[in-house]
């Protein structure tokens, strides 16, 4: 009899006993499957939407009104001084709200076109549009004040020119003190409305930016479905 050799190959089901099995490779197979990268992707994807929508709403309110903190409080006062001016002589003894009306007053001392059109423009612009935009906060009633407000004031230097070019044959008064009271404070508003404008820019300017920023960022981690339980990062 021959002696069992040592060296003959062990029975398969030995060798599956002795062999370790390699673990299958996560990443392929989740691939496979569709399913999600993470909890911690998932977290920050919404945050980024979070943060994307809160930059658009104040964006929003940033474009939609305006906040003129202390300038308010002069414009209110300009405004109760521009109402003062009109009761002050225009010219001669017409008043401004008698030259506003063409007055027999007004009439009499040969009050020009450039006086009414800017006493009209201050009581519609400098007065009536300027506390509209005090009480509304709105940013388009504030520019539709400082141009009001602007143009006036060149009206209102056409208006003192205007008073000081007279005829000589004409027997009338220059320029009273209620024209350059009204004058100066219609340059005062327009310097203010022009700062509550300019100030209200730059903040929209800059909640822009933030809003490109947030979106930037929501775009890096956006993700797309692809199937029931499943998203894939979208490919710029």
């Amino acid at each position: 009899m021959t002696e069992p050799d040592d060296t003959d190959p062990a029975p398969p089901e030995h060798a599956a006993k002795v062999a370790p099995a390699l673990p299958a490779s996560p990443s392929s197979s989740s691939v496979a499957r569709g399913e999600p990268h993470s909890a911690g992707d998932r977290s920050a994807a919404e945050a980024a939407r979070r943060a994307e929508r809160t930059a658009a709403a104040a964006e929003c309110t940033i474009a939609a009104a305006i906040d003129p903190g202390a300038r308010a409080m002069v414009v209110a006062v300009a405004v109760l001084v521009l109402f003062f001016s009109f009761t002050l002589p225009h010219t001669g003894t017409a008043n401004g709200w008698e030259v506003l009306v063409s007055a027999d007053d007004a009439r009499a001392e040969a009050v020009a076109l450039p006086s009414r059109v800017f006493l009209t423009l201050a009581v519609a612009f400098g007065a009536v549009m300027s506390m509209l935009a005090l009480i509304t906060r709105r940013w388009a009633l504030a520019w539709i004040a400082l141009a009001g407000c602007a143009l006036a004031s060149v009206f209102g230097m056409l208006a003192v020119w205007s008073r000081q070019t007279v005829s000589p044959n004409l027997a009338v008064a220059g320029v009273g003190p209620g024209l350059l009271v009204g004058w100066a404070t219609v340059i005062v508003l327009t310097f203010h409305w022009l700062k509550v404008v300019w100030g209200r820019t730059v903040a929209q300017t800059d909640a822009e930016h933030e809003r490109r920023r947030r979106a930037a960022d929501a775009e890096r981690y956006r993700e797309v479905n692809t199937g029931p339980g499943g998203f894939m990062p979208r490919l710029k």
